[in-house]
């Protein structure tokens, strides 16, 4: 028997656990081989892997239910009940990359997010393309926190370029890293889903986990690493070539961005965009497209990025 514990963070529980936790029984009612138990904030569940996958799925869409509408009633669950009786795409033990700190099974749920872990299997460079909000990160994040794990290399190097969406970094005190960590935070957001807090705490003071501006990897050579590169899109050529020409032996990079959102001062080449026409033909390299249909947010965000693709395109036009 595997056991697994889901902490429920700001929520109410007797709206999303029901009067005298009637919902999470109903849940029970439907696994009857398996033990889910709640108290206080925590669902306690045991039993097979398999089963605990697909409790785990129907407990994580009740509560994406329940932060959309406020509540989850009796009805709700039976529904989400059915809906997995009938979903042929069960999740295979294979598909799941880490179990996180909460609970949550974190693996991919689109089918481009899966290519990009495919990919990343296959290349040890892997250039990952796509809007805010596929997921892009933090599989990449989740990838390389498995890697670790499995020990398949020594250390996790987080980097991106210092250039500021519409803000000035020039203004904020502290040196070049204290100036951009807290653009950085969806990165430590990521890392706190997947690692305990006091192991990331070791992990960090002993620079097994190193995240920093891309300007600290000048002269560097990063040997049994994995190296994620995130917001590539602000990098310029000459920075992404540096970069690049970083990894060692028992490395695994990749490269993530979003070239709509190019926040380089005006008439400056991408280097990312550059890199992608480079290094297309180049055997060994992986290069993945997400694009609205992966969005894992809120549906208004994927509305949001066809409305602005349509007016970009009729802008060309």
């Amino acid at each position: 028997m595997v056991e697994k514990v889901i902490t429920l963070e700001n929520i109410s529980l007797i709206d999303f656990l029901g009067v005298e936790n009637n919902n999470i029984k109903e849940v029970a009612a439907a696994f009857p081989s398996s033990r889910i138990i709640s108290r206080g904030n925590e669902i306690r569940i045991k039993g097979s892997t398999p089963e605990i996958i697909k409790i785990n799925d129907i407990l994580n869409s009740l509560l994406d239910h329940y932060h959309k509408y406020g509540r989850v009633t009796q009805e709700n669950v039976l529904n989400y009940i059915q809906k997995d009786e009938v979903n042929v795409q069960h999740t295979n033990e294979e598909d799941i990359l880490l179990y996180g700190t909460k609970g949550s099974v974190i693996k991919p749920k689109t089918a481009n997010q899966k290519t990009l872990v495919e990919s990343a299997d296959q290349h040890d460079l892997v250039f990952a393309l796509g809007p805010a909000g596929t997921g892009k990160t933090y599989i990449s994040v989740a990838l390389a926190v498995k890697a670790l794990k499995n020990k398949e290399v020594k250390k996790i190097i987080i980097t991106r370029p210092a250039v500021e969406a519409g803000e000035n970094l020039g203004f904020l005190p502290g040196d070049l890293k204290e100036k951009i960590d807290p653009y950085l935070r969806p990165i430590y957001d990521a890392l706190d889903d997947m690692i305990p807090s006091e192991k990331l705490k070791y992990y960090q003071e002993n620079r097994i986990i190193e995240i920093a501006p891309l300007a600290y990897m000048r002269g560097r050579t990063l040997n049994n690493a994995f190296i994620l590169l995130d917001e590539a899109q602000n990098t310029t050529p000459m920075q992404m070539k540096m970069f690049l020409t970083r990894m060692g032996p028992n490395s695994k990079v990749i490269v993530t961005g979003d070239r709509s959102q190019v926040d380089l001062p005006r008439h400056h080449k991408s280097g990312l965009v550059e890199a992608i026409k480079v290094l297309k033909n180049v055997k060994g390299i992986g290069f993945v497209e997400l694009d609205a249909k992966d969005v894992v947010r809120h549906r208004l965000v994927k509305e949001i990025i066809q409305a602005y693709d349509q007016a970009e395109n009729e802008e060309k036009k």
